[in-house]
């Protein structure tokens, strides 16, 4: 066996992994394929490289993202503190110097005496000789995706993010809403529908298809809406045909009136525990921002709080539920973790989480020692609950409070609740 851990690719969660398995005193390969090559989204040598937007999102501990960042300090993340130490003034963000950001983790990585950097491409994923990290990042090389579906298979890879938004139900508003299946079959009342008239159709309509839409990359434009189309392109096709799709109305009756609606929008249970949906048919390339605005107008949605938007953008992700543990573990080989956005966590500092969480337990499992999971009442734990448990339409998530267990009692203001729910993740980070 090998007396080292090998880690493929030096993101976010790359990096992370390879300082929490190195500050055990286990040796660390970490490869990285750039100056070599570089993905379409790369431009910059240095490691844990940040593309988009240099924000880190909240710093506050009463939002999911921020509670986080807050529980990845407590266990001693390296990027997290240099995230803190090269913030730059953003409010109540944590915003770093992007370039400063990479600079500092590629400085901190190369003077780490357990880490060596190997600047190559991996062609192979050896997990016979030891234990394997495979972190790289949901635009992941020809060569490597050819790799991971060796060892996940057809099904187990997605390329293209395409999800709708996903609401709290507690915010749905009940005197609207209802339960139940087309034509009231019995067995699947796991529906909540949203009826609309013919006025209120029209002001959704018109509001669609004029809202503004994000701007692809050009490396994604080309295959991105095969099989999938996004709503507001359905609903530029005429005005009636979103209603013969997703928003058909056939077979429901309005409880108000005791007639059939003008259209209806449904939403899809979406967690196990029943306290998220989706909404169907509506993967979308809006702006956030304009998701808000125009969903809202959709009545029962009126004060919806949307705990994911929905997204269409290239990403390469794995089927976690069907292939992983709460470890980042992949169950049919125990030699093999992921970390990442390639999990299914989507975000910076989901991605951090999931590489300290793959590495603490990587070192570990090569000290042979008992493997550590984090309570899903704390954020690192829900996330990594989340990407294992089971669900038949699995899509990347971010942190919300959506996915961590209810409070056992029941808090109207949010702000209360959620630092309620904060105090307990801090109650319950205890190693």
């Amino acid at each position: 066996m090998n007396n080292y851990i090998t880690i493929i690719g030096g993101g976010l969660a790359g990096c992370e992994a390879a300082y929490q398995v190195a500050k055990r005193g286990i040796n660390v390969r970490l490869y990285e394929m750039k100056p070599v090559n570089f993905s379409p989204a790369h431009s910059s040598s240095n490691l844990a490289e940040i593309v988009c937007s240099n924000s880190f999102k909240s710093n506050s501990i009463t939002n999911a993202c921020g509670l986080l960042k807050e529980e990845l300090r407590k266990l001693d993340s390296l990027l997290i503190r240099i995230a803190d130490e090269t913030k730059v003034p953003a409010g109540q963000a944590l915003a770093v110097d992007r370039e400063n950001f990479s600079k500092r983790i590629t400085e901190e990585i190369e003077k780490n005496p357990n880490i060596e950097i190997i600047r190559e491409e991996v062609g192979k994923i050896d997990s016979e000789n030891g234990i394997v990290i495979i972190a790289t990042g949901p635009l992941t090389s020809e060569k490597m995706t050819n790799q991971i579906l060796k060892i996940t298979g057809k099904e187990g890879l997605a390329f293209y993010d395409a999800a709708a938004p996903i609401i709290e139900k507690e915010s749905i508003n009940f005197n609207i809403a209802f339960y139940g299946d087309r034509y009231g079959k019995e067995g699947d009342s796991s529906y909540i529908n949203l009826p609309m008239n013919k006025e209120e159709y029209e002001r959704f309509y018109n509001e669609l298809v004029n809202a503004e839409i994000v701007t692809l990359h050009d490396f994604e434009k080309k295959e991105i809406f095969e099989g999938c189309m996004p709503i507001e392109i359905m609903a530029k096709r005429g005005e009636d045909t979103i209603r013969f799709g997703p928003l058909k109305p056939v077979g429901f009756t309005d409880p108000r009136t005791g007639t059939r609606p003008y259209a209806i929008i449904q939403l899809r249970q979406d967690n196990s525990e029943g306290t998220l949906y989706n909404m169907v048919g509506f993967q979308t390339n809006l702006k956030f921002g304009e998701q808000k605005r125009v969903f809202s107008l959709i009545p029962g949605l009126e004060n919806a709080e949307f705990i994911k938007y929905g997204v269409m953008h290239r990403n390469t992700f794995i089927n976690s539920p069907e292939l992983l543990d709460n470890t980042y573990n992949l169950i049919r080989n125990p030699n093999i973790y992921f970390a990442g956005q390639i999990t299914g966590v989507e975000g910076y500092v989901e991605s951090i989480a999931s590489g300290l969480v793959a590495g603490i337990n990587a070192g570990l499992q090569y000290m042979k020692k008992e493997k550590q999971t984090f309570p899903k009442e704390t954020v690192i734990g829900a996330l990594a609950d989340y990407i294992q448990t089971p669900n038949i339409n699995f899509q990347p998530m971010n942190a919300n409070f959506g996915i961590l267990p209810p409070l056992e009692e029941k808090i109207k203001d949010k702000q209360i609740k959620y630092a309620k729910m904060a105090e307990r993740s801090m109650q319950k980070l205890q190693f």
